[in-house]
């Protein structure tokens, strides 16, 4: 990003924000578990004399900034995920790596929760020159049920809101340009437990009674079938079977098996079609086998869907600030996020930003994954430059 959009944040504001980011990195926090990184980041405001915080979802905080100006009163809300993943860190040249044995921001929340802040930050300094209001989320539990999107869907705390802001690093893309598509720019994440009941008997008289295990087999296999022969070949659906227990011994035909998985499609509209089936083949399976089957399927995260005018509006300013060459939108739709919540109840933006460098070449969720500090200030310019947009126009 070019050195003339970088305005919006005074030099004890950029500090805090990288700070942040270091004491974030260093101490991590699980999801539903971030108490010390809410009470950091609330201390960190009031500093900055953001003293009306709220708490959400136990371990989550939101701060409102009302404008001044006059104006059309638009009301913007921003989101920045702050918990971390069960990972041990592989990252001996970081000086804030974590401390914390077996947990890590291995998804780069710690620069979302600080990029974030300083959006925080530069909206109350900036509080005379935008009418409306500007929600800043720090939000928890992205990563693990119970999410932190959920709540602030079924909370409401969308209401009276115009649109929603959130952003990503990606390491798809390269340091410094930053991408955005209209659409769904994520998958739905919804998680099955099936539980397949059979009968014991010896193992060396499988014929008096009903193996389980071999249900659970003949299930693994064709419920991928639901996907290849029924799902449209863009719909980019995926059915991953992520756990499975059963038997006690080999010389015994197992009674019971339960496996665990989840079900994914950036398609709204077959969101439900395709849970129902994997629950359809799973009983059929059972019965063929006579066996039973109990499928309970519990919803997760919606799909993000970027609004389209939101998406061409991010791409004139990337222009306009970044380049003709900064802007980026060749990442691979794969993952989920709850910021899919937010997207369903308002329009929304999810944007990148690259990380991707000669040293930082990682993907996410993995213990080497790592993004340069010199990405977050240009983002939280970005990032305030657009909201300020929104708020103006």
């Amino acid at each position: 990003m070019s050195e003339r959009s970088n305005s919006f944040l005074s030099g004890s504001e950029r500090d805090a924000v990288i700070e942040l980011r270091h004491a974030m990195h260093r101490d991590p926090e699980l999801s539903n578990a971030e108490w010390k990184t809410q009470e950091r980041i609330r201390r960190v405001l009031q500093e900055f004399g953001l003293n009306q915080t709220v708490t959400f979802h136990k371990t989550g905080l939101y701060i409102d900034i009302e404008g001044k100006a006059s104006g059309p009163k638009r009301s913007i809300a921003v989101r920045g995920d702050i918990d971390a993943l069960p990972i041990q860190e592989l990252r001996d040249d970081l000086s804030y790596q974590s401390q914390v044995k077996g947990v890590m921001h291995a998804c780069g929340h710690d620069m979302h929760g600080s990029i974030a802040l300083g959006a925080a930050l530069a909206f109350h300094r900036l509080r005379d020159n935008f009418a409306g209001k500007v929600r800043v989320f720090f939000q928890p539990a992205e990563e693990a049920e119970p999410l932190g999107g959920r709540t602030v869907h079924d909370e409401k705390l969308l209401e009276g809101f115009d649109h929603a802001v959130g952003f990503h690093v990606a390491p798809e893309i390269p340091a410094g340009k930053f991408g955005a598509r209209e659409g769904a720019v994520t998958k739905s994440a919804d998680q099955f437990r099936l539980a397949i009941t059979g009968k014991m008997a010896h193992g060396a008289a499988p014929h008096k009674g009903v193996d389980a295990i071999a249900i659970a087999a003949a299930f693994v296999n064709e419920v991928q079938k639901v996907v290849s022969r029924e799902m449209p070949g863009d719909d980019g659906a995926v059915i991953t079977i992520g756990t499975i227990h059963g038997g006690e011994a080999t010389n015994i035909i197992c009674p019971s098996v339960v496996m665990e998985g989840t079900i994914r499609t950036r398609s709204p509209e077959r969101r439900g079609q395709l849970c129902q089936r994997v629950r359809d083949v799973a009983e059929g399976i059972a019965a063929t086998h006579r066996g039973q089957a109990e499928c309970v399927i519990r919803s997760g995260e919606p799909p993000v869907v970027n609004d389209p005018e939101m998406v061409r509006r991010f791409r004139e300013l990337v222009h306009d600030t970044a380049g003709p060459d900064g802007f980026n939108a060749s990442k691979e739709i794969t993952g989920s996020d709850d910021f899919g919540f937010y997207s369903a109840c308002i329009p929304s933006i999810y944007f990148w930003f690259g990380s991707r460098s000669t040293s930082n070449e990682s993907p996410v969720h993995t213990p080497t994954f790592g993004a340069s500090d010199e990405l977050i200030i240009p983002t939280t310019e970005l990032a305030v430059k657009y909201i300020l947009d929104l708020l103006n126009t």
